[in-house]
């Protein structure tokens, strides 16, 4: 392995929903379900496909899938740098939901200039308010 001294480390973050784990797979799974809690999008749950994330002031940002194994895992590259999973484990009428978001590194900046290290933390933050949305979605 390359130098990986300037890596960050993932933003990881585990939570338990209320929901059966299809009805959570369907919402990070699908292009409607990915609406209604992060972001418009035409995305398809086929490995390969590459798909945009409508990202308001910052436009389209390009994704590709990487991984599609329903209902417990999904992965797709997002922008240049990053990558994101979803992992869902059944609970017996409960589902345990983590993502982990990686691709951090200290010497990268985004297609904005932004540093890694400053986006990092609004991201981390930001995930935390996405997720209670998807909560409250799949909850509901």
């Amino acid at each position: 392995m390359e130098n990986q001294t300037n890596t960050l480390p993932d933003i990881k973050q585990t939570l338990v929903f209320n929901a059966p784990i299809q009805k959570v797979w369907n919402a990070v799974a699908t292009s409607e379900g990915i609406a209604a809690w992060f972001m418009p999008n035409n995305f398809k749950p086929e490995t390969g496909y590459e798909f945009h994330l409508e990202a308001g002031p910052f436009g389209n940002s390009p994704c590709k899938v990487t991984e599609v194994n329903p209902p417990n895992r999904l992965s797709f590259e997002w922008g240049k740098d990053w990558s994101l999973t979803f992992e869902l484990t059944d609970l017996e009428g409960k589902t345990e939901f983590t993502l982990i978001h990686s691709g951090w590194d200290l010497d990268k900046v985004t297609e904005f200039g932004q540093p890694h290290a400053a986006v990092r933390e609004t991201m981390s933050q930001g995930w935390g308010g996405l997720s209670k949305k998807l909560a409250a979605y799949v909850e509901a």
